[in-house]
């Protein structure tokens, strides 16, 4: 029996019945909720896994640009699509995600409402992380009254 291409094993382990417009699950494994697929010697990269995401868009679109990732515009970890991939920055695609970084940076207020506008912002270098700038001030003055001696103008 003669082994099977390359295009043979990996579209026998995707749901295309959907169609074009559809989501085609991986029906593979998958690893972290991405598939995962295994094929030796996959387009001169030698045998290991691969994302199956990417093997399809190899396959059907061509090479991903260095640098980039692929954003899964439907959401879908699973979903094998091209049509539903777009290369993006690794930056961009977490902060088109749901993720806590994501959160954060579509955050408009702080905690307690105060509008996380440039002149009223501080960013931490370290962590590269927003401080509202009336709440640190409000912070500052009470530390301030806490530590005035409560003894003040007396002999």
């Amino acid at each position: 029996m003669p082994e099977q291409t390359l295009d043979e094993h990996f579209w026998a382990k995707v749901d295309r019945a959907g169609g074009a417009d559809c989501c085609w699950p991986w029906l593979g494994g998958s690893t972290n909720g991405y598939g995962s697929y295994y094929y030796p010697e996959f387009l001169g990269g030698g045998a290991k896994t691969h994302r199956a995401h990417r093997v399809a868009y190899e396959l059907l679109i061509g090479p991903i640009p260095d640098g980039l990732v692929l954003d899964h515009l439907c959401r879908v970890t699973l979903c094998v699509n091209p049509a539903h991939l777009e290369p993006v920055t690794n930056r961009e695609n977490i902060l088109r995600g749901v993720g806590i970084v994501a959160v954060r940076a579509a955050q408009t207020h702080c905690l307690v409402g105060h509008e996380l506008t440039p002149e009223n912002t501080h960013i931490k270098a370290k962590k590269n992380e927003r401080v509202c700038l009336t709440c640190r001030r409000e912070r500052q003055r009470e530390f301030r009254a806490k530590r005035t001696p409560h003894c003040q103008g007396r002999n």
